[in-house]
C-alpha cells in the first residue's frame, strides 16, 4: 500500500528507492508505532511511587543488621504499619558486598561479661564441648526450654524436661531424635504421660522445626561470638530466645513472632531503634514524640 501511494503521488520515487532497503522501512513504522503509543500512554500515572523516607528508612534497616534479608526486613516494616511489597524492600535495601560482619562495638558488647569471667574464673579444659538442648513448641514455634551442659547424662536431661513442664503443661507428645540421652529418659518421659516418638535413622527433615531453630541460633548468634564458657553461652542464648521470641518475625506465622506482636499504626509517632543481642540484631517501634 505504501509503494502504490508513493508511486501515484511522486512520480520520481524510483531515483531515490535505492537509498533505503525494505527493511529500514519496516524499522520506521515500527518506531514510530512505538513512539505513537507511548505520546497516547503519556498521561498514565501508574503505581504509586515509593516515599523517600520508607526508602531511607529500608536502607537504615538493612545498614543496621546486615544479617538480615528482605523477608526480615518486610515483616520488620509491616509491625511499624508500612505497607510495601517484598519485591519493594528488595530493590531498596543495601547490598553487602561480603558476608557481613558486625561491629567492634558490638563484638565487644557480646563478650564484656565473658571477658570478664575470664578473668575470674580460668576454664579447666581448653576447646572444651558444651551441648545445648533445646526444646521446641511446634505451635507457634516457641522456644520452650534451653539449657548448657559438659556432660548430657540421663539425669541432667530427665532434670531438664522437669524443669521445662509442670504436671498440668505437658505436652502430648516428644519428637526427637534417637541419641540414646533420650533412651535413657524413657521411664520420666512416661511418668510426665508424654508418648515419645523417634525419628528415622539419618532423618533430621523428620523434626525439621526444631532442625532450622538450631540453624538459625547459628547464623544470626553463634557465628559471630566467642564462647569461653558455659555461663557466657547461657548469657548469649538467653539474650538470643529473648530476641526470637518478642521482636524477631516469622514467615511460618505470617511474620509474626511466637509472642505475638501488634502491628503499629504510622500515626503512633516516629521510629526507635533498640539494639538486641548486644546489637547483632535490633527491635524497630514506634513512640509518641
Amino acid at each position: 500500500m505504501l509503494w502504490a501511494w508513493l508511486s501515484r503521488a511522486w512520480h520520481g520515487w524510483r531515483t531515490a528507492v535505492h537509498i533505503v532497503k525494505p527493511e529500514t522501512v519496516v524499522a520506521w513504522h515500527r518506531r514510530g508505532f512505538r513512539l505513537f503509543w507511548t505520546w497516547r500512554s503519556r498521561q498514565r500515572t501508574g503505581r504509586p511511587g515509593i516515599p523517600l523516607d520508607v526508602r531511607a528508612l529500608i536502607r537504615q534497616l538493612s545498614t543496621a543488621n546486615p544479617l538480615w534479608g528482605a523477608p526480615r526486613i518486610h515483616g520488620e516494616l509491616q509491625k511499624l504499619g508500612i505497607s510495601v511489597s517484598h519485591s519493594t524492600v528488595a530493590t531498596y535495601m543495601r547490598r553487602h558486598p561480603r558476608p557481613p560482619s558486625q561491629t567492634w562495638r558490638t563484638f565487644l558488647t557480646n563478650h564484656t561479661s565473658q571477658i570478664v569471667a575470664a578473668l575470674f574464673v580460668v576454664p579447666t579444659v581448653t576447646f572444651r564441648l558444651l551441648f545445648v538442648l533445646v526444646l521446641l513448641g511446634h505451635d507457634r514455634r516457641r522456644i520452650v526450654h534451653v539449657a548448657v551442659t559438659e556432660h548430657p547424662t540421663a539425669a541432667w536431661t530427665a532434670q531438664q524436661l522437669r524443669n521445662a513442664f509442670s504436671e498440668d503443661q505437658a505436652p502430648g507428645y516428644l519428637l526427637h531424635d534417637r541419641d540414646g540421652t533420650f533412651a535413657a529418659v524413657a521411664t520420666t518421659v512416661a511418668g510426665m504421660h508424654i508418648q515419645s516418638i523417634r525419628t528415622a535413622p539419618r532423618s533430621p527433615w523428620q523434626n525439621a522445626y526444631v532442625e532450622r531453630v538450631i540453624g538459625s541460633i547459628r547464623r544470626e548468634c553463634l557465628d559471630h561470638v566467642i564462647i569461653l564458657n558455659d555461663a557466657g553461652l547461657r548469657r548469649v542464648l538467653t539474650d538470643y530466645v529473648a530476641y526470637y521470641m518478642r521482636s524477631r518475625t516469622h514467615l511460618a506465622l505470617a511474620r509474626d513472632c511466637p509472642i505475638a506482636r501488634r502491628n503499629q499504626s504510622p500515626c503512633a509517632g516516629r521510629i526507635v531503634a533498640t539494639p538486641e543481642v548486644g546489637g547483632l540484631h535490633h527491635r524497630y517501634d514506634r513512640v509518641a514524640a
